[in-house]
This record gives C-alpha cells, structure tokens and sequence, in this order.
C-alpha cells in the first residue's frame, strides 16, 4: 500500500538481474537479455518480482508523466494534446513541433529560450527527411522539446528565473523532485543530468510502477489523471506515428505507458495494476515483448498483446525463431483479464 511519507532512497549499488528474454533461433536459445521486472496488483501489492526491483536506477524518459503531473501541480494549465507533448520522448514529426512552438507562444518566449541538446527528429524516417532537405539539428526537434517548452511555461507562470530552469537548484527543479518522491514512494536517491539537459532523478523500479498507478487512479480532474488522460487520449502526441507505446495504448483499453532510453518501460490500469521493466542492456527489441509479458502477469488479456509478442529472428529471408519473454513471465493460468 502506499505511504503518506517517502521511505529512505533505495541503495546505489551493482543490480542482479536475471533473465527476461531469449533470442530463440531454431528452437535453440541464442542469446539471452538480463533485466528486472516488477508486477502491483490494484492494491500496489507486488505480485511479480524478477531480478533487482528495489536498487537505485535512472527511470530516463519513463520519469515524464511524473514530471508532467508535477507541472500541472504549480500551475502548468494545459490539457489534451499538449499536456500529452509535455510528457513525450516524440517522434519529431510536425505535429510536436508545432505543439512545442504552442506551448512556448503560450509563455510569450520561443525556440530561443530552450536549454535542451539541439538534436534530428527521433523518428528514422522524419529524420531522414530532414537531413535530405538539409535542415540542421534543433532544439524543437530533439524528443523533449515539448517538456522544456512545458518547464518554460510553468516557470513564467510562477515567476521563476528562465535561464537556469535546468538547474537542479532552480524551484522548478525542486517542484518536480518533491512530487517524484510523493509519487514513488521514496526519496531521490542521486541527482544527475539526463541526455536532454534536464535534472534526472534515481528511484527504484518498484517506486516507478508504484508513482505511475498512483497517476492513473486519483480522482477525475486531478493534476495526476489529466496527464494519464492527455496520454491516452492522444497517445501519437505523446510518441509518434508507428511507435510501439502509441500502439500499446491503443490496444488495450485504460492503459497508460511510458517507455524510456535503455530500455525502460511503465505502464499503469485505471485500477492501479503497474508494471514497470528494466531491460540491463537497454534493448528495444526485449523492452516490448517484455513489457507486454508483464501486462499479461499483471492480468490483461493476452490476445491484446499478440502483437507486441517479440520480434522474429530472420534466417535466408524467413523467420526462424523470435525474441521470447523469459518462461518466469508467463501468464499464470485463471488470471484476471483486462
């Protein structure tokens, strides 16, 4: 259950992981991807622990709905579409620059006023486009465009120093630690910056399920359901066209979720059933058959999940084996579908 005050942080230290996912190629396990897993059932239970769960990591871009209800808490009044581009590691189509450019004509500033990494459109394809038409890096098309422009916002709307809004010292900075430690349960175990520029706070894996279930079960109107809702309700904004998450929420009914760079991924029910994976080497290709192996521990329904099962291993052209969760995440039978 979860507490009114954060715990101690959780320790620093090497984590154990163990298996989650096999490269199966003609029936023989080629290769395997260490990681940890964490299931809650309704009531913030641990119902399914692999590996280390309880270790101080970084959470990476899966940290943004927290950071995004954590705005919203000092003032940030936007909803829908861009409230979901305020939690968004996006794709760098037009649509999420345009919506970043929104959000900053909204503060009265510009691109100019953005701290984050100048970056090419994270999509393959959107990227490719740009270099062919010659356009350089920017800081609109780097993935976090839309939460700085979002940090921005909520710093001018409280009067609060624009230039330093990256500084973990900065209010803004110290807004968003205090409700990463309400959420998880736990305090920051280290600070440091993440690939944006941005404060990047260490949690556990648990904390990070535990603080997502608490975003998608407050009550109507809260700051932590208006950004769950803004998630699913515009979920490409959130990523991007053709992006696994998008697909992962449209596919099953209520679902919030949040991948993050070395291969993290939450995801949240409506009734606070949360899983969150760390996969060790930070492969994509183990975060989602994982993650989707843990929602069906967590009680949804496999068939929404066939699609997100594991990528096939290729041999002369056909497929030969696939990537395949580890047999320790296989849904237990009588489960609870959702």
């Amino acid at each position: 259950m979860y507490s009114s005050s954060p715990a101690d942080p959780p320790l620093v230290r090497e984590p154990v992981h163990a298996p989650v996912a096999h490269l199966v190629r003609g029936g023989i396990v080629e290769g395997t991807h260490y990681g940890s897993v964490v299931v809650l059932d309704a009531g913030g239970e641990v119902r399914l622990r692999i590996g280390d769960t309880e270790a101080a990591f970084y959470p990476r871009s899966a940290l943004k709905p927290v950071q995004a209800v954590a705005m919203v808490r000092a003032g940030l009044p936007l909803d829908g579409e861009l409230l979901s581009l305020t939690a968004a590691s996006h794709s760098g189509e037009e649509r999420h620059l345009a919506g970043a450019r929104r959000i900053l004509e909204r503060a009265g500033l510009t691109e100019a006023h953005l701290r984050n990494v100048p970056d090419l459109p994270y999509d393959p394809v959107v990227r490719d486009t740009w270099v062919r038409e010659g356009r350089p890096p920017s800081r609109l098309a780097q993935n976090c465009s839309g939460k700085h422009a979002a940090m921005l916002y909520t710093c001018a709307l409280n009067g609060w120093p624009l230039d330093s809004y990256l500084d973990p010292g900065h209010p803004l900075q110290q807004a968003i630690a205090e409700i990463v430690e309400d959420l998880t349960g736990q305090r920051v175990a280290r600070v440091t910056v993440d690939g944006c520029g941005a404060p990047l706070f260490a949690v556990s894996l648990h904390g990070l399920a535990r603080a997502t279930a608490r975003i998608t079960t407050e009550a109507p109107g809260t700051p932590e359901v208006r950004v769950a809702d803004a998630m699913r309700e515009h979920a490409e904004m959130a990523s991007g066209s053709g992006r696994d998450v998008a697909a992962l929420m449209r596919a099953v009914p209520g679902l919030l979720t949040k991948d993050g760079f070395e291969g993290v991924q939450v995801a949240a029910l409506p009734d606070g059933r949360a899983v969150a994976v760390k996969i060790a080497d930070g492969a994509n290709r183990a975060r989602v058959p994982v993650a989707a192996a843990a929602l069906a521990r967590a009680g949804v329904d496999p068939e929404l999940l066939t699609q997100f099962a594991g990528e096939p291993l290729l041999g002369g052209g056909r497929e030969v084996g696939r990537v395949r969760p580890a047999h320790s995440l296989e849904p237990l039978a009588g489960a609870a579908r959702a």
